[in-house]
């Protein structure tokens, strides 16, 4: 779990007996002071011997290319970003509504982080885990924050089923410079189960070279998953490779606590009354 935190910060300095480390953001910062900085300390102590101090603080921990910009408007008749749309976005998936627990903590805040930050934080950022544990909530509390941060962008949220329909009848009408066009020009693509392209051969040479045209093209990517990106089976090893780019972020079954946390949460936005007993 440590790697996991750990992975995101750069070192900054060693001079004498103090070490800086250099996090994300705020709740990297405060997670490894408050969880992981006995482990840092020792590790110090490891490497450089004596009793090493170490300091962690708040720095930009990626390189820094230009601002994720608006998409240039597509072709006439094509589908395209230039005046800022968010398409398939739950309103009731947002952070606010979001539980969290120590099971999906490193993974709601790679999220937050690259919301913040398109491009410049996580680029690609992979979620997985089993059905259920908030991994589709995640994908859309990041386009909800990122259009709330950047009005002027392209977002779409779709499944990984969906981008083969699409294609297929892409195919079949022979439409397909359309739907290139159609998601290689948004500025932040959401991409839910995309465990469902496996074996699917053409399916995976689309995405290949939407993931590529949305990669040079300095725009994010974020894909989910039930597994990881080495556990998902009959998938091209280029892809596979492109996925684990960036970072990958696991959650895991939430304890009794968070548990009980997310029926609350979900019972007061149903309006649903539950007692101390349940």
């Amino acid at each position: 779990m440590l790697d996991s935190w750990v992975r995101p910060c750069r070192l900054l300095a060693i001079e004498g007996d103090h070490i800086s480390i250099g996090a994300p953001n705020g709740f990297f910062r405060d997670r490894l002071l408050q969880h992981h900085l006995e482990a840092l300390q020792s590790a110090a102590q490891e490497c450089l011997g004596g009793h090493p101090r170490v300091s962690i603080v708040v720095v930009d921990t990626t390189p820094t290319p230009p601002p994720m910009e608006a998409a240039p408007p597509a072709g006439p008749g094509q589908a395209g970003g230039g005046g800022g749309r968010s398409e398939g976005l739950n309103a009731r998936y947002t952070f606010d509504s979001f539980v969290v627990g120590s099971s999906n903590q490193f993974a709601r805040a790679a999220c937050q982080a690259t919301a913040e930050r398109p491009a410049r934080a996580y680029n690609p950022l992979f979620i997985y885990g089993g059905v259920g544990l908030g991994k589709t909530h995640l994908l859309h509390a990041v386009g909800h924050q990122a259009s709330r941060l950047f009005p002027g962008v392209t977002i779409v949220y779709l499944s990984s089923e969906r981008f083969t329909n699409e294609l297929i009848n892409a195919i079949r009408y022979d439409r397909t410079a359309e739907f290139r066009a159609r998601y290689r020009t948004v500025d932040l693509l959401l991409i839910d189960d995309i465990q469902f392209i496996s074996g699917k051969e053409r399916t995976q040479e689309e995405f290949f070279h939407t993931f590529n045209d949305l990669y040079e093209s300095r725009k994010q990517i974020v894909v989910s998953s039930d597994c990881s990106p080495k556990n998902i089976p009959e998938i091209e090893e280029r892809l596979r490779s492109r996925f684990e780019w960036g970072l990958i972020a696991d959650i895991q079954p939430p304890d009794f606590e968070t548990r009980v946390a997310i029926l609350r949460k979900k019972a007061a936005l149903e309006r649903v009354r539950l007692t101390d007993d349940v």
